[in-house]
C-alpha cells in the first residue's frame, strides 16, 4: 500500500510512477478520481463543521444575552434552525465520504508499488537492462537434450504418473532425481545460514487472508492462489515462503538496534498460474507445485538498497558455486512485480533453449508491504516508530536449479555430472556413480 501523501499532494508523481509500472489508464483514472473526490468531500465537510462550531459559540453567546435582550433570543433560534440544515448537509456528506473511503481503500490495495528512480523505462522484458554476466555456456559435441528427456531417460522424473495423481503441471521426482532436489535445498540453506548470515525458519505453509494481504498477494492475485476451506476456516497455500517470513513481524514494532533481520526458508510453493496456460507447459519450468529456498530481509529505510545489492550477490553465489552460467538483469518498470520498487532477476543458461531463463528475483519493496502489514521499527529506544523496508528473493528456485544442472552438465551417455559442492550430499547415494574425481547421476531404468 502506498503512502497517503501520493493521493493528496503528490498525485503527479503517483500518476508518473503508475505509468512507468505500466498500470492501466483505467486503474490510474479510477484511483486518482476517487482520491480527488475524497479530498473534495473532506474539504467540504471540514468547512461545514468549522461553520457549525463557530455557530455553536455564537448561539451560546446569544442565549446568554437572551434574558435581557429579546432580539438575541430570536437570533439564537434562527441560528439553531440554520445549523439544523447545516447538520443535515454534514450527515449527507459524511455518508457519501464513507462510501468513497470504502471504495478508495479497496482500490488502494490493488495499486502497485511505485518504481525507484533507477528503474529503467520499458513495457516488458525487452526493456530490462543487463547488469553483469558470469560464466561461459558450454559447447557440446553432441545433440543436447532438455531436462525432460534426460530425467525420463535416467528414470528420475515421471510426469505421466504425476498427472494421474494431480493433473497437468505436477511432477514426480524419483530416486537420484529426488536426492538431487533434496541436496540442492540443503546446500542452499547451509550456504545462506553459515556464510550469508540468514536465520533459518520452517514457517507455516498455510496462511490466513491477513498474511496474504500484508505481502500483497490479496486482493489482486486471488485467482492465482490455492485456497482451502475446512468448516468456516479459510487458509491459503503459500505461493512462496516470502509470505510467512515477512509476516513474522506483522503488527510489531522492532526495537532499536534489532535491524536488519535476515530469514531463509525452504518451502513448497503453490501457484495456479492462472492466465499462463500454453507457456512452458513441458517440464519443470512452470509448475503448480515447486520447491524454493527463499530469502527475506526486514531493514531500515536507510539501508534497504545496500541490502538489495547484498541479497542479489547472495543468490548469485549459489549459481557460481554450482558452476552455472548466469546473467543479472535490472528489470524495467513494466516487467516488475506488483509489490516491488526495484528488482534484479538472475537468469541461468539453459542449453536446450539456447537462452537465459529466470531462476531468481530479488526485490526491494521499500515500505509497501510494511504499511499493509504494520511492520515498524525504532531507531532509538523511545523514538517514534517508522515503517520498515522489506526485501525478498529466491535463493534459489530449486526446480529450475535442478533443470540447469541436468542440462548444463549432461554428457553424450545421458548422464549428468554433479557439481563438486554437492558431492558431500550425494556421494554414495543410490543412482550416483563416482568416476575418479567426478560424480555422475546415472539414475536407474524404469518400466
Amino acid at each position: 500500500m502506498l503512502d497517503s501523501r501520493y493521493f493528496q499532494d503528490q498525485v503527479a508523481e503517483l500518476e508518473a510512477g503508475l505509468r512507468k509500472k505500466r498500470a492501466s489508464a483505467e486503474l490510474i483514472g479510477s484511483i486518482t478520481g476517487l482520491a480527488r473526490s475524497r479530498r473534495e468531500l473532506i474539504v467540504q465537510t471540514e468547512k461545514l463543521k468549522a461553520l457549525r462550531n463557530q455557530a455553536s459559540q455564537e448561539i451560546a453567546q446569544l442565549k446568554a444575552r437572551a434574558k435581557s435582550d429579546p432580539q438575541a433570543a430570536a437570533q439564537a433560534e434562527a441560528k439553531v434552525a440554520e445549523m439544523k440544515g447545516v447538520g443535515d448537509q454534514i450527515k449527507k456528506l459524511d455518508e457519501e465520504l464513507k462510501g468513497i473511503e470504502e471504495r478508495f481503500s479497496h482500490e488502494a490495495l490493488r495499486i502497485p508499488n511505485l518504481p525507484h528512480a533507477s528503474v529503467p523505462e520499458g513495457g516488458d522484458a525487452e526493456g530490462n537492462r543487463e547488469v553483469r554476466r558470469w560464466g561461459t555456456p558450454c559447447s557440446y559435441g553432441f545433440a543436447v537434450k532438455d531436462h525432460v528427456a534426460l530425467g525420463e531417460g535416467l528414470g528420475v522424473l515421471d510426469f505421466e504418473r504425476a498427472g494421474k495423481m494431480s493433473g497437468a503441471r505436477f511432477s514426480l521426482y524419483l530416486g537420484a532425481g529426488a536426492s538431487l532436489e533434496r541436496a540442492l535445498i540443503q546446500f542452499m540453506l547451509d550456504l545462506h545460514t553459515r556464510e550469508h548470515g540468514y536465520t533459518e525458519a520452517i514457517p507455516p505453509f498455510l496462511v490466513n487472508r491477513e498474511a496474504m494481504t500484508g505481502t500483497g498477494q490479496l486482493p489482486k492475485f486471488e485467482e492465482d492462489l490455492f485456497k482451502t476451506a475446512v468448516a468456516d476456516r479459510e487458509l491459503f497455500l503459500i505461493p512462496t515462503s516470502e509470505v510467512p517470513l515477512t509476516n513474522i513481524y506483522r503488527d510489531d514494532i522492532i526495537e532499536a538496534g534489532k535491524l536488519p533481520q535476515y530469514f531463509t526458508a525452504y518451502s513448497p510453493c503453490f501457484r495456479s498460474e492462472a492466465g499462463s496456460y500454453g507457456k512452458d507447459t513441458r517440464g519443470l519450468i512452470r509448475q503448480h507445485q515447486f520447491q524454493k529456498v527463499e530469502l527475506v530481509k526486514i531493514t531500515s529505510a536507510e539501508t534497504s538498497y545496500d541490502e538489495l545489492e547484498k541479497m542479489a550477490k547472495n543468490a548469485e553465489r549459489v549459481l557460481e558455486l554450482l558452476g552455472l552460467p548466469y546473467r543479472t538483469m535490472l528489470l524495467c518498470g513494466g516487467d516488475m512485480g506488483f509489490g516491488a520498487a526495484k528488482t534484479y532477476d538472475l537468469e541461468v543458461w539453459l542449453p536446450s533453449q539456447n537462452t537465459y531463463r529466470e531462476i531468481s528475483s530479488c526485490s526491494n519493496c521499500e515500505d509497501f508491504q510494511a504499511r499493509r502489514a504494520g511492520i515498524r521499527y525504532r531507531t532509538e529506544a523511545q523514538g517514534k516508530p517508522k515503517l520498515a523496508h522489506t526485501l525478498n528473493g529466491s535463493g534459489l528456485a530449486v526446480g529450475r536449479t535442478w533443470v540447469a544442472i541436468v542440462e548444463n552438465f549432461q554428457d553424450e551417455r545421458g548422464y549428468v555430472e554433479i557439481p563438486r559442492v554437492l558431492h558431500k550430499y550425494l556421494d554414495g547415494a543410490p543412482g550416483f556413480r563416482r568416476e575418479g574425481d567426478h560424480l555422475w547421476m546415472t539414475g536407474a531404468a524404469r518400466n
